[in-house]
């Protein structure tokens, strides 16, 4: 295992765990919360643990009680089916990149390594960052930028790329840095550079409607009064999440019935947990990380 786990302790504690129960891991990682759970479980419980990452792999182990799927979480549903599983008692998501996976420069998730322009969770499909930054037209990359990095300045980040481009190519991470350093005041370049990283991040991999995606199929396959615990690191996300627990939909308002009713399929459980600062302190990767945690109705 290669990392930390974040908030454990509360996503054990928020998935209510059952000995003998069905849980998924949606995102497998370095294997912490998936082992973590296992070891709560007595020998009829089981964990079917999802991950994409060929990386991902290597963390896997032998127990009779684990079933791994080398698979994005959109297709949850798919593989339970497959699996013969109809219902499950909970859902665990940490959405943040792993630390594996930001201090590997090949996988060009960070600003602080020269490496290739990918950012890509699997290696084996999907458009890389490179493919975005050099193909995509000004109006797209704006877009990108304002809506998945939140950035005031976007259009002008846009304007500055597709010049560049038409002279060379854009094919590094440090390339793609300099060539925006200039555009961004030195006190805050970290930052700004780290939200830039993050909107082509969104985008190469479809986060946001995956996010959709798993949070729609988790009001499905959740057993009543299942639990979904979900680890978000940005307020794109933890919008999404905080939206879907409350009202069962991502925009507008919940449909009612004949009885002004609205469909939820969830409820609230407690507040909103942060880390700790001893927990930050050993673990820079969860400074950011919020987690929401719900019950199936």
């Amino acid at each position: 295992m290669y990392h930390n786990p974040v908030l454990l302790e509360a996503c054990l504690e928020g998935l209510a765990l059952k000995e003998s129960g069905t849980y998924v891991d949606v995102t497998f990682g370095g294997g912490g919360h998936t082992k973590a759970i296992l070891d709560a479980l007595g020998s009829q419980g089981r964990v079917i643990a999802f991950d994409q990452d060929e990386d991902a792999i290597e963390n896997t182990w032998e127990d009779e009680r684990l079933i791994f799927i080398h698979q994005n979480f959109t297709y949850l549903q798919r593989f339970l089916r497959f699996h013969k599983i109809a219902k499950v008692d909970g859902i665990l998501a940490d959405l943040g990149v792993s630390s594996h996976q930001i201090d590997t420069p090949t996988r060009g998730f960070s600003t602080r390594f020269d490496g290739p322009l990918d950012m890509r969770m699997s290696l084996l499909e999907g458009t890389s960052a490179k493919e975005v930054i050099n193909t995509f037209t000004k109006e797209q990359l704006r877009d990108i930028f304002y809506q998945y990095g939140e950035l005031k300045n976007a259009r002008k980040i846009a304007s500055v790329i597709v010049e560049k481009r038409s002279k060379k190519p854009i094919d590094t991470t440090l390339e793609l840095a300099d060539l925006l350093r200039p555009l961004i005041p030195v006190k805050i370049q970290h930052k700004v550079l780290a939200q830039i990283f993050q909107a082509l991040r969104i985008e190469v991999n479809q986060e946001l409607k995956a996010l959709k995606s798993l949070l729609e199929q988790s009001a499905e396959i959740l057993n009543r009064n299942g639990r979904l615990c979900v680890i978000s690191y940005h307020s794109l996300e933890d919008r999404l999440v905080k939206r879907f627990i409350q009202y069962g939909c991502f925009e507008n308002e919940p449909e009612k019935d004949e009885f002004g009713r609205s469909y939820k399929p969830f409820k609230k459980v407690g507040e909103m947990t942060l880390p700790s600062s001893k927990e930050i302190q050993n673990n820079k990767r969860a400074r950011s990380a919020k987690l929401r945690i719900a019950e199936k109705i």
